[in-house]
């Protein structure tokens, strides 16, 4: 598969991006990024931009500004069935909002599973787009992340600094762990 690489330097630091002509395939930050390329095992990478990181750091611009809530860049999630379910949870986090591993192993309909849920969070190769900053102990204090647990802070903040415009009935239920 031929990719493409870009860096950028963001409001949290230098973000790496990896891209097909079709969709992201990783956004990882400086201390994770070698370890992401590794388990891609991507053969070809042209260090240059393309339209999918293009959009990708257009939207990660109005995230950090406060004017996205949701990204619609396309991804390409590539890892185990049991990760990519985790993956996809993570996306159902509303912004703003955050779960413990154990409620995120539950919706998985693993209960048990809080351990493998964690490790696939921490596997998570499309930081802040696929949000595991929203994921926190039971307890409520943060647990790791990739990135560290200083950008994990940042982004919590920005987005509990950001203003909701209203949310859906779905987004307050999930707030309130009941569903619609």
């Amino acid at each position: 598969m031929k990719a493409y690489r870009a860096a950028w330097m963001s409001p949290v630091g230098k973000l790496h991006f990896i891209a097909s002509d079709r969709a992201l395939i990783s956004l990882a930050f400086d201390r994770n990024c070698e370890a992401c390329l590794a388990r891609m095992g991507i053969a070809e990478l042209n260090d240059q931009e393309n339209p999918i990181i293009d959009r990708a750091k257009g939207e990660l611009c109005e995230y950090f500004e406060g004017k996205r809530r949701s990204f619609s860049v396309p991804l390409d999630l590539q890892g185990t069935e049991f990760q990519k379910k985790a993956w996809e949870a993570l996306r159902a986090i509303p912004f703003g909002a955050t779960i413990s591993y154990q409620e995120q192993a539950r919706a998985l309909g693993q209960a048990a599973a809080v351990r493998a849920t964690g490790t696939a969070n921490g596997l998570n190769p499309i930081a802040i787009i696929v949000p595991c900053h929203r994921v926190v102990r039971k307890d409520g204090t943060l647990g790791g992340y990739a990135g560290g647990l200083v950008i994990k802070t940042s982004l919590l903040e920005l987005e509990s600094r950001v203003p909701s415009p209203n949310p859906s009935l779905r987004e307050r239920n999930y707030l309130r762990g009941t569903s619609a």
